[in-house]
C-alpha cells in the first residue's frame, strides 16, 4: 500500500533474475540511484525458479489439498548478496519474512469490534439453521455466503488491470524482469 518498494514480485507475473533486464541489473540500479532497494515479494512468486510450478500434477499438496509452495525468499536472499558481491557492490540485506509477525500483531479496538461482529452473525446464522456458508461483508453489511462460492477461485491479481498498475506506477519497475 505504500510507494517505498522499489520491486513487487507476484505469481502472476512470472520474472528473470539473470540479464539487464533482469530482476538483479534492476536492483543494481536502484541501488546506485537511491543507496538502498525493498523487495516486496507475494507468496508463490518465483515458483518456476524454484523447481517447477506448483500448479503442475504431481505437485506436493497440503492437508486442505493446497500446492505446498517453495519459500523462495531465502533463495532471493542468496542471489541478491551473492550478484552484488560479483559486482563488487558491498551490502547489507535485511530479509524479512513477515509470517510470524503479521499473526503477533495485537488486535486493535477495530480488529475486535469486527470479530464480535462477525461472531455474532455467525452465531445467528448457526441459530437459524444456515450451514455450509461464511460471513463476511460486502457493501457494508454482513452476508451469508455459501462455501462453494467462497471457494469456488482462486483470488488473483489481474497482470492488465488497475491495481497491478498502480503497483508498477508506484514502484517504477519495469511491467517485466526479462
Amino acid at each position: 500500500a505504500r510507494s517505498g518498494a522499489d520491486a513487487v514480485l507476484i505469481p502472476e507475473v512470472p520474472f528473470a533474475l539473470d540479464g539487464e533486464q533482469g530482476l538483479l541489473a534492476h536492483l543494481r540500479r536502484r541501488v546506485a540511484e537511491r543507496g538502498h532497494a525493498v523487495v516486496v515479494v507475494a507468496e508463490g512468486a518465483g515458483q518456476e525458479l524454484l523447481g517447477g510450478h506448483p500448479e503442475d500434477a504431481g505437485t506436493e499438496r497440503d492437508a486442505s489439498g493446497n500446492a505446498r509452495l517453495h519459500d523462495i525468499g531465502p533463495y532471493l536472499r542468496r542471489r541478491i548478496a551473492d550478484h552484488f558481491t560479483d559486482a563488487g557492490v558491498e551490502t547489507s540485506i535485511r530479509y524479512i519474512d513477515p509470517s510470524y509477525a503479521i499473526r503477533s500483531v495485537p488486535a486493535n479496538p477495530y480488529d475486535s469490534v469486527y470479530c464480535v461482529r462477525l461472531s455474532q452473525a455467525a452465531v445467528h446464522a448457526a441459530m437459524s439453521g444456515r450451514t455450509e456458508m461464511v460471513v463476511g461483508r460486502y457493501r457494508r453489511r454482513f452476508v451469508h455466503i455459501p462455501m462453494s462460492v467462497a471457494v469456488s477461485r482462486r483470488n488473483q491479481v489481474d497482470p492488465h488491470g488497475d491495481t497491478w498498475l498502480a503497483v508498477l506506477e508506484s514502484t517504477g519497475q519495469p511491467v517485466r524482469f526479462e
